[in-house]
């Protein structure tokens, strides 16, 4: 007999070898009592699925929708449920899950003639994906050599998946079926297509936008959000990962593997200066404008992201069209710590508007406005106290005030500002290369792995506790900055193509420290698996001005 100890409880109880997850989740349901179905688990910190077999003693937690690896257990499963839909109404479309959006995922799907779906096609797709669900058809997993699932998905048609499989050097993978429909997904999915009761899809501009479950209550849809300007970002990225043939990892691998890493690195580069140049141009077409010339340009985006690095890069480029940026930190605002807001556990609450006394700010940008010499408070991070230095500011004809930082498009940091004084940018890495067609690479995991990087390598955080930090890091994101992203005037993308393919050498060594024992494992072993999906390439070539350079080391700006 097995001794399977429930962490969700902490109670251990005997079961026979070969017991399923499921089997072990009935003996314990009434005790543990989710608020939500449970839908996956995690064992020894591991995610598995319901069906998952147990035959040595374990340490199990059962999970609902509601923790990261569960949510992402229901999306991969509800994804195959979207794709065999297509596959029965319209035999051999072509079905992409591209990214995230409108808190959702925006899906490209092609019939075989090339074309896009009409509103009765829709609605077919729509009505089958509902009877699959009312069915209960059973999702079915197959482990098998990597020879052998490439033939399946040879014989799939499946160019993508083929792809990944040749150059990712796994010795054994594994694929799905539902009813008589393969596919493959890089983690667990539920039991069967009955748990999956809470779900929406949507036309949205020539695709589909497949709806989830919200975060913090998965008994509801996901509010929608509507993004055209982030649409718009990750189409014109799409546009060229096309351009350079680069859709996918397997894309990356092989053109790693012909010699190419230095290439795809200069061109990556090259495209992101150039949009630098073309907002920097922007700027001081506003700038020199007759009425209301821009004299403020706002910058924000989520954690790691890459603002400090590009408002440098920004910087350089308004310099060469004749401007003067000058750095406008609104750290210095922040207000005295013993008056900081606290969050319902007592910790500080660094990430509310309220840390910044925003109508001081305001009041000294008017007055800079107004061509006035400002006293600009100085904050003390080891006293917490905002000090007065003599420091004094005064706008030149030349000058351009830069601000960066998490509120910086809040309009209550700038209300009394003329919005045509500012030009605001938001910045984030926003993925558009997937795994393969169905298997998409999350926004967050990007900017985490960044952020693992950058903490380690500052002898600030262990992986571990970077990882335990990242979901009240990105709860604040979605209060405080995500709101306020589709009000910019841009937005710039910060991800480079080959970019996991240079931090898998950074992350492996730091991911494989984290000690199995401990709650974040689960985390970093996911991490580990997906980075192990692409080649690893030097950053070498990386160069000292890249955004990269702010979390790899190396870079020629002085932070």
């Amino acid at each position: 007999m097995l001794q399977i100890r429930c962490k969700n409880n902490n109670v251990t109880k005997s079961f026979p070898e070969g017991t399923s997850l499921l089997d072990v989740y009935h003996e314990f349901a009434k005790e543990i009592a989710l608020p939500y179905p449970v839908v996956s688990a995690k064992v020894n910190n591991v995610s598995q699925g319901l069906k998952f077999r147990l035959y040595q003693n374990r340490d199990v937690e059962f999970l609902d929708a509601r923790e990261g690896s569960g949510h992402r257990v229901y999306v991969r499963s509800l994804s195959f449920v979207l794709y065999k839909a297509t596959q029965d109404v319209l035999p051999g479309s072509k079905l992409f899950i591209e990214h995230s959006l409108c808190r959702g995922f925006y899906c490209n799907l092609k019939k075989k003639n090339g074309t896009t779906i009409n509103d009765e096609e829709f609605r077919q797709i729509k009505q089958r994906m509902q009877e699959i669900i009312d069915l209960d058809m059973p999702f079915r997993r197959t482990e098998a050599t990597n020879e052998e699932a490439i033939r399946v998905f040879q014989e799939c048609g499946f160019t993508d998946k083929v792809k990944l499989l040749e150059t990712c050097g796994q010795i054994y993978s594994d694929y799905y079926t539902l009813g008589n429909t393969v596919d493959h997904y890089y983690g667990p999915l539920v039991p069967s297509a009955g748990y999956l009761k809470v779900w929406g899809l949507d036309r949205y501009e020539e695709g589909l936008l497949l709806r989830v479950p919200d975060w913090n209550k998965p008994s509801q849809l996901a509010e929608y959000v509507d993004q055209p300007k982030t649409f718009e970002m990750f189409a014109e990225k799409t546009r060229w990962d096309i351009i350079m043939r680069l859709s996918n990892a397997g894309d990356v691998n092989r053109a790693i593997q012909r010699g190419y890493a230095s290439e795809l690195i200069q061109v990556s580069e090259a495209l992101q200066e150039k949009k630098i140049v073309q907002i920097a141009e922007e700027i001081e077409r506003r700038f020199h404008r007759e009425q209301n010339p821009t004299r403020i340009v706002l910058i924000t985006g989520p954690s790691s992201s890459g603002k400090t690095t590009f408002c440098k890069r920004l910087s350089v480029q308004l310099l060469a069209c004749g401007l003067r940026p000058v750095s406008f930190s609104t750290d210095d605002y922040f207000v005295n710590r013993v008056d900081t807001p606290k969050l319902p556990n007592g910790d500080y609450d660094f990430d509310n508007i309220e840390t910044v006394e925003y109508r001081l700010l305001q009041e000294h940008l008017k007055r800079l406005m107004q061509g006035e010499r400002v006293e600009i408070p100085e904050y003390n991070f080891v006293t917490g106290q905002r000090e007065w230095n003599g420091k004094k500011l005064k706008l030149g004809n030349d000058t351009v005030l830069i601000i960066e930082g998490i509120h910086a498009l809040n309009p209550l940091l700038t209300k009394d500002i003329d919005d045509l004084l500012k030009y605001k940018i938001y910045i984030s890495a926003l993925t558009s290369i997937s795994l393969d067609d169905h298997n998409w690479i999350p926004t967050r995991d990007n900017r985490l792995l960044r952020r693992i990087i950058r903490d380690y390598n500052k002898g600030a955080y262990k992986a571990e506790e970077s990882i335990a930090q990242w979901r009240n890091v990105c709860e604040a994101e979605e209060k405080w900055i995500l709101p306020f992203q589709e009000t910019a005037d841009v937005l710039f993308n910060s991800a480079l193509n080959i970019e996991f393919a240079v931090l898998r050498i950074h992350a492996e060594l730091i991911l494989a420290q984290v000690p199995r024992n401990c709650p974040e494992y689960a985390e970093a072993h996911r991490l580990m698996k997906f980075i192990h999906c692409f080649l690893p390439v030097s950053d070498k070539e990386i160069p000292p001005t890249s955004i990269m350079r702010e979390f790899v080391g190396g870079s020629s700006f002085k932070y």
